[in-house]
C-alpha cells in the first residue's frame, strides 16, 4: 500500500490570514493563489501491516516532535477515512522548499501527503474531496491540488464541507512569472498559526482587513481573466500589505520584515519607476515574491540579485497540481 506525490507551493496574491476555527482550519475570508512550478515537495507514503507507529523522515533526515506530531495527527485523518485506524505508514519526503521561512513549504507538504497518503490507503477521492482534507493539515495547502490560479472558498459551514478550493484558470492561461527572493532560510521566530491568532485576536486593524477582501478579490479575477497584470499586481500588492500591516497593530506588535524585506520592496517601486512593470507580495515571512512577465526576467533577476543581503533569487512559472510518481 504505498504512493508517491509531488505537489508544488503556491503564492497568495490574496492572502490567508486568520481562522475562525482553529481545529479543522476554517479561514476568515477567501483567498486566491498562484502555484509555482519551483517550489515542491514530493512524498511518497508506504502503509505497512507490520509497522506499530508511523516513521517519518523529511529530507532524508528522521524527523520527531512537533512536525512528527502534525504528519501522525494528519495520517489519522486519513486512516479514518479508510477504516483503517491501526495501519501506520513510512513516510518518505523530499522538500524543495525553505521551511518555514515564508515560502509556503507547509502548502506543497501537505498537499503531497495528503495525495500520496490517500492514494496509498485506497480512497478514490475527486478534486474537491482532496482539497478539503489537505485543508485540514495546512489551510493553504488546499490550493495546491490545482495548477495555475485556484480560489480558497472559506465556506460557511461549520464542519468544513464546503471549505475548499476551486481552480480559477490553469496554468498555460498566462505566464506570469515569479522570483523568489531569498533573504534567510532560517526558521520564523512567530510562525503563521500563532501570528494569525494573535492578529485575529487583538489587531486593532483586522475588521478593515476583512472588509476589503472582497473588492480585492473581485479585482484580481479581473486582471487574470483579461490577463491584465497591471490590475493583478497593484491588488497583490496592496492585499499584501494590508496584511501586513495587521500585525503591527495586534498586542503585541510583531512584523516579519526585515531590513532587506524593505531594500526589496523599494527597488521593486523603483524598478516600476523607471518603466519594467514588477510587484511584490510577502507571506507571513521575511522573503520577497516579485511578480514580473517574461519578457523582463533578465533585467528583474539581476536587480534584484544586486540587492545586498540577497542570498539567492530562484524564478519560477506557474505550475501544475498535484501529480503522481
Amino acid at each position: 500500500m504505498k504512493a508517491t506525490a509531488k505537489a508544488h507551493t503556491n503564492i497568495a496574491l490574496i492572502k490567508y490570514w486568520g481562522k475562525r476555527e482553529e481545529k479543522i482550519i476554517l479561514p476568515t475570508n477567501n483567498s486566491l493563489s498562484l502555484t509555482l512550478d519551483g517550489f515542491y515537495t514530493t512524498t511518497t507514503v508506504d502503509f505497512q501491516e507490520e509497522l506499530s507507529a508511523d516513521i517519518f523522515t523529511l529530507n532524508d533526515q528522521s524527523i520527531s516532535g512537533v512536525q512528527y506530531d502534525q504528519v501522525t495527527k494528519f495520517l489519522d485523518l486519513i486512516r479514518k477515512s479508510a477504516g483503517k485506524d491501526n495501519l501506520f505508514a513510512h513516510v518518505k519526503s523530499i522538500n524543495e522548499v525553505p521551511t518555514a521561512a515564508g515560502f509556503a513549504s507547509s502548502a506543497s507538504g501537505f498537499a503531497a501527503l495528503a495525495a500520496a497518503g490517500s492514494k496509498a490507503i485506497g480512497l478514490g477521492l475527486s478534486d474537491q474531496e482532496l482539497s478539503r482534507l489537505t485543508r485540514q493539515g495546512s489551510g493553504s495547502a488546499c490550493r495546491s491540488v490545482y495548477g495555475g490560479f485556484a480560489e480558497w472558498e472559506m465556506g460557511k459551514k461549520a464542519d468544513g464541507s464546503d471549505s475548499y478550493a476551486v481552480p480559477i484558470a490553469p496554468a498555460d492561461h498566462w505566464d506570469v512569472r515569479v522570483a523568489a527572493v531569498v533573504l534567510t532560510a532560517k526558521m520564523k521566530k512567530v510562525s503563521s498559526r500563532e501570528g494569525m491568532k494573535r492578529t485575529v485576536d487583538t489587531s486593532a486593524f483586522y475588521s478593515g482587513w476583512l472588509d476589503g477582501i472582497p473588492q480585492d478579490l473581485k479585482q484580481l479575477k479581473e486582471g487574470i481573466k483579461h490577463r491584465d497584470f497591471e490590475k493583478v499586481g497593484q491588488t497583490a500588492e496592496a492585499n499584501c500589505l494590508k496584511m501586513h500591516a495587521t500585525t503591527l497593530g495586534a498586542n503585541p506588535p510583531f512584523t516579519y520584515w526585515l531590513d532587506t524585506t524593505m531594500a526589496v520592496m523599494q527597488t521593486v517601486q523603483a524598478m516600476r519607476a523607471n518603466g519594467i512593470l514588477a510587484y511584490f507580495t510577502i507571506d507571513a515571512g521575511p522573503n520577497v515574491k516579485v511578480l514580473y512577465l517574461p519578457e523582463n526576467e533578465k533585467s528583474v533577476e539581476k536587480t534584484l540579485r544586486d540587492i545586498p543581503g540577497v542570498t539567492d533569487v530562484r524564478l519560477s512559472k506557474p505550475g501544475q497540481g498535484i501529480t503522481y510518481l
